[in-house]
């Protein structure tokens, strides 16, 4: 069974920082791209970045800048690293893992970031 664990959330200042990290186990199949999203309260899950297992990077605008994500594709594991956090910023952080092949992804429980101004 597959299981997507994140960890790394907190509260933090504006201005702060935070680590995220999220490993993706138990799968048949390769791991390719790996990546994190968000969602606040009322709004849609958003993708915040992501990266393959080749290490190209994608990431939305509003994060540009700020939050860099990496990988440790032996441990498929990814992180994310947020600096100068803004209240914005607060949200479920959620990991997804979408394995070469089957047209289906994994998706962790989230961990709560939450900025205050």
């Amino acid at each position: 069974q597959v299981q997507v664990v994140e960890s790394g959330g907190g509260l933090v200042q504006a201005g702060g920082s935070l680590r995220l990290s999220c490993a993706a186990s138990g799968s048949l199949f390769k791991i390719n791209a790996m990546g994190w999203y968000r969602q606040a309260p009322g709004k849609q899950r958003e993708l915040v970045a992501s990266i393959t297992s080749g290490g190209s990077t994608n990431y939305a605008d509003s994060v540009k800048g700020r939050f860099t994500i990496s990988r440790d594709n032996a441990k498929n594991t990814v992180y994310l690293q947020m600096n100068s956090l803004k209240p914005e910023d607060t949200a479920g952080y959620y990991c997804r893992a979408d394995p070469l092949g089957p047209p289906y992804v994994f998706w962790g429980q989230g961990t709560q970031v939450t900025v205050s101004s």
